[in-house]
């Protein structure tokens, strides 16, 4: 690892404490170096507030090190007014001389446009340091803007004979599959995410809540598909404490907190909610279930990730869980549960 390397590194470390609050802004992180020593750091924490890149400059000292420091940020600085001034400007202002990023803003209102006014300005711009790594940190955002859809995730438990429920059950109550640590994971995924997106058939069975009870930070936007509009108006989801767009084949009156997107029957459903969460601006969404639901968004091959624990209990029949093949597969242990993450390159 080189130099460059290790800063950029250090960028991505920070980044990563912003994961679920900088929405609808990407993570970043920031080092400022002068003499082989960082003089200042930071990292975006959450929309409408300092950049990683103010954040930095604003914890140096010694501010005039900076006309011969070197300023590390694993995102380029972006050149646009949005509900903070641009960042280029700032680095350009205190005439911070070396420039080393990341990777490019994939988004239009900055795609390049920060660097070319850093080397306008005369300073000396490296581009490309763990550039894979860069991207992959921000793979939410780079999805939503290059795809012009979410980053999906899917997620199951199922039994150690690959069930995601048994034959028969109590109504309108979940059946667990895994242990307490692998369910408070589960909520801390959801805090991470903005979306999260159940079928019809698992919200009359379960009457989930869809929050982050068991973990701090904010609840997703809940997206339930429910074409006929046969889910009671008792359960969970419709209490209006969250956010939450039904996806219906009829036409529904809004509210402030409930929201009814209309489909086309006769057209591909994945990818016409995928085009709902991109207009309601959703950078990611986290599919929770049921089994049919799941199972096509992968027969559709609009997957980015799946995350499916298999518990110790046997089920013998029941609900058959989905049918995955992925990329590339981590396989992990939370006590008695396995967890593998697989993923879906292209």
């Amino acid at each position: 690892m080189n130099i460059h390397e290790k800063y950029i590194q250090r960028c991505i470390t920070l980044a990563k404490n912003g994961l679920g609050t900088t929405y609808p802004n990407p993570m970043v992180g920031s080092v400022i170096v002068y003499d082989n020593k960082i003089i200042g750091e930071g990292w975006h924490k959450m929309s409408g507030e300092g950049h990683a890149e103010v954040n930095a400059i604003n914890s140096v000292k010694d501010k005039s090190l900076l006309k011969k420091a070197t300023i590390y940020v694993s995102l380029e600085p972006c050149s646009h007014f949005g509900r903070t001034p641009p960042c280029c400007e700032l680095i350009i202002k205190h005439e911070i001389p070396y420039v080393v990023v990341g990777t490019v803003d994939p988004n239009i209102q900055v795609a390049g446009n920060g660097i070319k006014r850093l080397v306008a300005a005369g300073a000396k711009v490296t581009v490309g340091i763990l550039e894979k790594e860069c991207i992959s940190l921000n793979k939410r955002f780079f999805t939503f803007h290059l795809k012009k859809r979410p980053y999906i995730i899917l997620k199951w438990a199922e039994s150690l004979d690959g069930f995601i429920a048994p034959e028969t059950k109590d109504e309108q109550k979940p059946v667990w599959i895994t242990n307490t640590y692998s369910r408070q994971l589960v909520h801390k995924w959801r805090s991470e995410e903005q979306a999260i997106l159940l079928g019809r058939k698992t919200v009359l069975d379960d009457n989930p809540k869809l929050d982050v009870r068991d973990w701090s930070g904010s609840n997703p936007v809940r997206v339930v598909i429910d074409l006929n509009n046969r889910i009671p108006q008792s359960l969970h989801v419709h209490d209006g404490k969250v956010k939450t767009i039904f996806i219906t084949a009829t036409t529904q009156k809004n509210t402030e907190m409930v929201v009814y997107e209309k489909v086309n029957l006769n057209e591909d459903l994945p990818n016409q909610i995928a085009t709902i969460l991109y207009r309601h601006q959703l950078q990611s969404v986290i599919i929770e279930g049921g089994q049919k639901t799941i199972q096509t968004f992968i027969d559709a091959n609009l997957w980015d990730e799946a995350r499916v624990f298999k518990g110790d209990v046997v089920f013998t029949s029941g609900t058959v869980a989905p049918t995955i093949q992925g990329k590339e597969f981590k396989k992990h242990t939370i006590l008695n549960d396995e967890y593998l993450k697989i993923d879906n390159h292209d």
